[in-house]
């Protein structure tokens, strides 16, 4: 008996998987598909929410391949629209003449505004056209030393009000005859170049005038009237250069109230701000 039961076949039971409910992976790329899609449009909702349409324009200008390099171009595709990049020459083929760049060839630019003729940046409005005039004084540095020296008078500077130009005395070259409103011929010069660069724009002009105070107080003090004195001298020589009258909005004097340099006697301090006022001023 006892060897029967050692004989006695073994059974082993296979077990049987059933794969017939398994549809394998494909979902799960789909759904991958999906939460990249969801990130990538809440992305693009943050950023329309949480930019400025300048910061906006940069990020579709990154993005596309095909903006145009110049302002001025023509009817072609790809990223010259059709014209040679060298702005700045002449277009015989197309009919058309490059604009001065300011910025390299500042006479050229300055010959063309005293011609009545209408640079690419006229046609821009508000603070870009201020813009404009501000590059222009700027690149005229280093053109020539008459330039050199006019400039190294000027300072400019944007406000809410409008662009100022800020010319003022010098310890060894001074506006005016000490102590008069009879302009030195710096200041006609200055006045030329400026009526040039002020022709690119339309905006209205105001002139004031700023005085060094004296160095003994007096009861009659003379600078208030020397300051506005000095301004319609300003004026007087804008006009004769040039400069439309009808676009001259105010003439002020301040005397010695708003000092540019700390030392109320320095030289700085007799200075005239002429001022390219914004639009509705």
């Amino acid at each position: 008996m006892a060897s029967a039961g050692h004989n006695r076949p073994i059974i082993k039971r296979k077990k049987v998987i059933n794969e017939a409910g398994h549809h394998g992976g494909a979902w799960k790329v789909a759904y991958a598909d999906f939460v990249t899609a969801m990130m990538a449009f809440f992305m693009l909702m943050w950023l329309l929410n949480a930019t400025t349409e300048d910061q906006r324009k940069g990020i579709a200008d990154y993005f596309n391949p095909t903006i145009p390099i110049f302002r001025v171009s023509g009817g072609g595709d790809g990223a010259t629209r059709g014209e040679s990049i060298i702005a700045q020459e002449d277009k015989a083929e197309s009919g058309q003449r490059g604009e001065p760049d300011p910025e390299r060839d500042p006479e050229a630019a300055l010959r063309q505004a005293g011609s009545g003729a209408s640079p690419f940046w006229q046609q821009a409005s508000g603070a870009d056209a201020l813009e404009e005039v501000e590059t222009l004084l700027k690149a005229t540095g280093g053109e020539s030393a008459a330039a050199d020296r006019l400039l190294r008078h000027i300072r400019t500077r944007v406000t809410d009000e409008g662009l100022i130009v800020e010319i003022f005395d010098l310890p060894d070259s001074a506006l005016f005859a000490p102590g008069s409103a009879t302009p030195e011929p710096i200041l006609e010069d200055l006045a030329a170049m400026l009526s040039d660069v002020f022709a690119i724009v339309s905006n209205n002009l105001a002139i004031a005038g700023h005085t060094a105070a004296r160095p003994i107080v007096v009861a009659d003090n003379p600078v208030w009237q020397l300051s506005a004195e000095r301004a319609d001298a300003m004026r007087l020589l804008m006009k004769g250069a040039g400069f439309a009258p009808a676009r001259l909005s105010r003439i002020a004097g301040h005397a010695d109230r708003a000092p540019a340099d700390p030392d109320p006697m320095a030289p700085r301090n007799n200075r005239l701000e002429l001022t390219l006022l914004r639009n509705g001023r």
